[in-house]
């Protein structure tokens, strides 16, 4: 096998399971987007949480949130729970590394507000802390796993939403997490902004 084979798999790997996941989970990913764009007429916030690559994903998601996706439109309140180094290496180390977003949650989530967490295997313990305390707060998960969904796919209650992708390695997963957020991000554009958009 040649290197541009081996890269043409990886293509075709993508685009086979990101079909596969729209096919599985489009109705969900249009849930999700309708339910933050709610939130947000309320004047609710979302919590955005994850690890290594999921939380490069979620300071992306809440990026475009604040700033803009692809209109201009004013800026919707979202907190990557993954930027503030002094909040996570303080609750790091006089608590424990799990406790990093379930804090943060606690001390900035309230009521009707709405966590975002990204986790490729489902089994993060920091993202599935947050999620508990985001449930005793009145606060709904919208979760993108991957795989089997692992043990976040068992903590989804009726008023949480998890977006699984239909991939079982780590890069796939990731890679259609990140259309996932794209899609969230155009959806919310979309209702709150304007139906004409295209």
């Amino acid at each position: 096998m040649d290197l541009l084979t081996r890269i043409s798999g990886h293509f075709a790997a993508s685009l086979q399971s990101k079909q596969r996941t729209l096919e599985v989970m489009g109705p969900q990913i249009a849930r999700a987007a309708d339910y933050l764009a709610q939130q947000f007429r309320q004047g609710k916030k979302v919590l955005v949480c994850g690890n290594g690559g999921s939380a490069a994903d979620a300071q992306h998601f809440a990026a475009e949130l604040v700033n803009r996706f692809e209109i201009e439109r004013p800026g919707l309140p979202a907190i990557a729970l993954t930027t503030d180094s002094s909040a996570l290496t303080s609750i790091g180390n006089d608590d424990a590394f799990e406790q990093i977003f379930a804090r943060q949650v606690q001390a900035l989530g309230n009521t009707g507000d709405v966590l975002l967490a990204i986790s490729t295997s489902g089994n993060s313990p920091n993202v599935l802390a947050a999620m508990a305390v985001a449930r005793r707060m009145g606060m709904a998960t919208v979760a993108l796993t991957g795989g089997n969904g692992g043990r976040i796919s068992r903590q989804i209650t009726a008023q949480d939403i998890e977006i699984r992708v239909a991939a079982t390695t780590t890069a796939r997963i990731q890679e259609i997490h990140i259309l996932v957020i794209h899609c969230l991000c155009d959806g919310v554009d979309w209702l709150l902004f304007g139906k004409e958009q295209t």
